[in-house]
């Protein structure tokens, strides 16, 4: 067996990101490090698929580090919309004259469906690890949570859009899920898990 890596440089800011990420790269017994921390600026997301950029920011902190890098590209795609926002998830509102922010993400998509009937949409969460900048087999994890989009926001917890976020099975929305339960079915807890399984198999070998 190899050599434990120690830290993975996550490409991301996103406190709530690194929360969930950690929880669940846990039994790997390595640290995630964002960014930030080291000093590193956010790369440019210039593509229209989630994969592009999620290798693009986990080569720009993987060359600006040093280190194995793991970079997440996550947004929501609404059928009614054609698969939009997707790449576009974060700054979603602001293309309605809304200063960024999560909750105006949700205030503009709920605006955008008033009257929608169909509010079938997914969360979807691309992984891209790397174990340098040059990697030319980077590893690649996908998941997805398909739900319908509540008429107003529903909960307390999570971030981003679980307020709106109504998962059939559990009855609930993201928001209303406790964090284990939310992390079992979400499209982020289905690509690490995903994840952990590759990099159990190429990096670790056990």
């Amino acid at each position: 067996m190899t050599e434990p890596l120690k830290k993975i440089v996550l490409a991301s800011n996103n406190a709530g990101k690194l929360a969930e990420l950690q929880a669940m790269f846990a039994p790997l017994n390595v640290t995630l490090v964002r960014q930030s921390e080291l000093g590193i600026p956010e790369a440019p997301e210039p593509f229209r698929t989630f994969v592009e950029n999620a290798l693009t920011k986990a080569r720009h902190a993987s060359r600006e580090s040093g280190l194995p890098a793991l970079a997440d590209d996550a947004g929501l795609c609404v059928e009614a919309f054609g698969g939009l926002p997707g790449v576009d998830t974060a700054y979603y509102c602001t293309q309605f004259g809304y200063p960024k922010s999560d909750a105006n993400n949700v205030k503009a998509l709920l605006e955008q469906l008033q009257g929608q009937a169909n509010r079938r949409a997914a969360m979807v969460s691309t992984l891209v690890a790397l174990r340098s900048a040059d990697d030319p087999e980077p590893l690649i994890a996908v998941g997805r949570a398909q739900g319908l989009i509540t008429e107003q926001p529903v909960g307390e917890g999570g971030f981003g859009f679980d307020p709106v976020m109504f998962i059939p099975a559990q009855g609930k929305t993201f928001a209303q899920l406790p964090n284990e339960v939310k992390n079992s079915i979400s499209h982020r807890g289905q690509s690490s898990r995903a994840m952990l399984a590759l990099m159990r198999e190429r990096w670790f070998h056990g």
